[in-house]
């Protein structure tokens, strides 16, 4: 999938392909240099590495940002799910299989909604690679705290088609997420990558694989993950959260402070979801000397 022009503009990047062991080429962008460990950058669903285009621009300056794209994301390939598996396992493991293949030991972390779940669980037996780690509007633990619209995308019929018919997931989020107006190039951006029924589906996905029943496929691995946090109790952890969001809200930050006591962590009362837009340059004033300072 080649990028329009417009989008060009406010994702300037060289892309950068990985192919993964089910044969799938996963998409990241490779930016700066820097004699530090690099800093990788985990998006969650109804996103792509778009998502970090403002702060990985910033943080460039001052080292290696790496941002990949979930299979079925942004511009990674987007096989049926007869060819993939859309879980968290296969999602992990793809992002272990990465950084491997880049031949990167330690490294700072930078997360937000499933990319949390995902980048813990990819680590969760070498958390010792993770020098630093950034949390935003994320868990890495189970919860039955799901919104009811959501859970209304889970239903097996109705839910692939509001999800993927109607692209009702990815487009209401360009306003639910948010607290200010996204204006539209940007709009246009978070959509592009999800433009039809077959692009759709890590969206409809990733809301299926929410754990939410007791027999789940991933329930297992997402409670081996966070009997994995209490390896972090050392790391420094910072959380930038927005109040208002729908999703993970402000209890979620309670629950990772009570597991993890020492996060250093910055409640932005006035940003959504994508708390990126909302609040970019308050989020990176905290980000930037917290991985670099």
């Amino acid at each position: 999938m080649s990028l329009s022009p417009i989008i060009k503009t406010h994702y300037p990047f060289k892309s950068h392909f990985f192919e993964t062991s089910s044969g799938h080429n996963l998409h990241f962008i490779d930016e700066g240099e820097g004699t530090g460990n690099p800093v990788i950058f985990l998006h969650g669903n109804p996103t792509w590495s778009f998502m970090y285009r403002k702060l990985v621009a910033r943080l460039n300056e001052h080292g290696r940002c790496i941002a990949p794209d979930h299979i079925g994301c942004g511009l990674s390939d987007k096989p049926n799910s007869k060819d993939f598996n859309y879980d968290l396992n296969s999602h992990s493991q793809n992002i272990l299989d990465l950084i491997n293949y880049l031949k990167i030991d330690r490294f700072s972390l930078v997360v937000h909604d499933w990319g949390g779940a995902i980048g813990l669980s990819a680590f969760r037996n070498q958390a010792e690679r993770i020098e630093k780690l950034v949390i935003m509007n994320t868990a890495a633990f189970p919860s039955r705290d799901v919104p009811r619209r959501i859970l209304l995308c889970r239903l097996p019929i109705l839910g692939s088609f509001l999800v993927r018919g109607l692209n009702g997931f990815a487009g209401p989020a360009t306003f639910m997420a948010v607290k200010k107006s996204l204006d539209p190039d940007i709009k246009k951006g978070f959509l592009y990558p999800y433009n039809n029924w077959r692009n759709r589906i890590a969206v409809w996905k990733f809301v299926k694989d929410i754990p939410f029943e007791r027999n789940h496929n991933s329930l297992s691995l997402l409670k081996e993950t966070e009997k994995s946090l209490k390896k972090y109790k050392q790391t420094p952890i910072l959380a930038c959260w927005g109040m208002k969001d729908f999703c993970f809200h402000g209890r979620f930050l309670d629950e990772w402070i009570k597991r993890l006591p020492h996060i250093s962590s910055h409640r932005f009362e006035d940003a959504g979801h994508y708390l990126l837009e909302d609040m970019l340059e308050e989020c990176r004033s905290k980000i930037e000397p917290f991985l670099f300072g």
